[in-house]
């Protein structure tokens, strides 16, 4: 994929709200979709989040909001108002964004928001997913097309380098913003890219945790498919809040697929719910053991109840618990 068609992504969303922050990769992005063939067959605005957290990032908000409107985008700027998060301030910060940008894409109408990740940021987050143990679905990086909330979450530049985004700026005599962030070591992703040079060393390059990503992807994809049938044949009852299962179907199912199936109907029951993946392997064992010994079990994951007996496995949501009875 080049410039040419990165974008194909974007073509059945009319409306679109671009996220520029100001970095070259995100003017890149803004400028690619300034000179796109399909422009004017799409209505797309920019929307600039100012978190708060650096003196200079409500002037440079406003730089991008000059920079849009000179290339015919209306542009809007977004602030996270509050106190802000003592710990885990990245995290925070990331959520509280793609909050604001999924808000402002309602208001505006726009059906997708579109970032600026490219295959650098992929390589980097395969490789610290990585690092953190993370399973098959982690490694194969960030999604070209996800959800955010009620909207489409669009990355039409993954498979495009940094280097081929800052070159698109510098032709266009482009400027943009570095963020200080990106060297402070104070964050785990700036220490990991100080490690890219010595690992690149070794072998371990962006092109080397790519061809990994690829090949999760599909493994992903393959186990994905395996599980969807495995749930299709083991599911005997379904309603908005209630899944029950016919332990018969899962018992020999291989602990991966069995693994996918109990956490898709989670999703589907919880879809707010954040499970941990140590969490959700630490169920599935013991679901898997309870079926295998035709025994009994009961537990409490994502707020959702799930019970296992000889006669069916269900998913509904937890009951409330019970306060503590004061003394009188």
């Amino acid at each position: 994929m080049d410039e040419a068609t990165a974008l194909d992504l974007l073509k059945p969303h009319r409306c679109l709200l671009l996220a520029v922050s100001g970095g070259p990769d995100s003017v890149a992005l803004m400028l690619l979709c300034a000179r796109w063939a399909e422009r004017d067959r799409h209505d797309i605005s920019v929307a600039t989040v100012d978190h708060g957290l650096r003196a200079a990032a409500r002037a440079e908000a406003e730089q991008v909001g000059e920079w849009a409107r000179a290339l015919g985008f209306a542009h809007r700027l977004l602030t996270w108002e509050g106190d802000k998060p003592a710990t885990r301030i990245q995290e925070r910060a990331r959520e509280a964004r793609y909050a604001l940008l999924e808000q402002c894409a309602r208001e505006i109408g726009a059906s997708a928001i579109v970032t600026a990740h490219h295959a650098d940021d992929q390589a980097e987050t395969i490789l610290f997913r990585l690092m953190r143990g993370s399973g098959v679905a982690g490694l194969a990086g960030m999604a070209a097309e996800s959800r955010c909330g009620e909207v489409a979450l669009l990355r039409p530049l993954l498979n495009l380098r940094k280097t081929a985004l800052v070159e698109i700026c510098e032709k266009a005599g482009r400027a943009f913003f570095s963020d200080p962030s990106n060297l402070d070591d104070a964050y785990a992703r700036a220490r990991l890219r100080k490690l890219l040079p010595l690992l690149a060393e070794q072998g371990l390059d962006a092109e080397a945790l790519l061809r990994l990503g690829e090949r999760a992807a599909r493994a992903d994809a393959a186990l994905e498919a395996c599980a969807d049938a495995a749930r299709g044949k083991a599911l005997a009852e379904r309603a908005t809040n209630f899944s029950r299962f016919d332990p018969t179907a899962l018992r020999d199912l291989p602990l991966e697929i069995l693994q996918r199936v109990i956490s898709a109907e989670i999703e589907r029951l919880a879809p707010d719910a954040r499970l941990r993946l140590d969490r959700l392997e630490r169920a599935t064992h013991r679901l898997a053991e309870a079926l295998q010994e035709r025994a009994a079990l009961r537990l409490t994951l994502a707020n959702l109840l799930l019970e296992s007996s000889s006669c069916a496995v269900t998913l509904r949501p937890a009951p409330p618990r019970r306060e503590a009875r004061r003394d009188s």
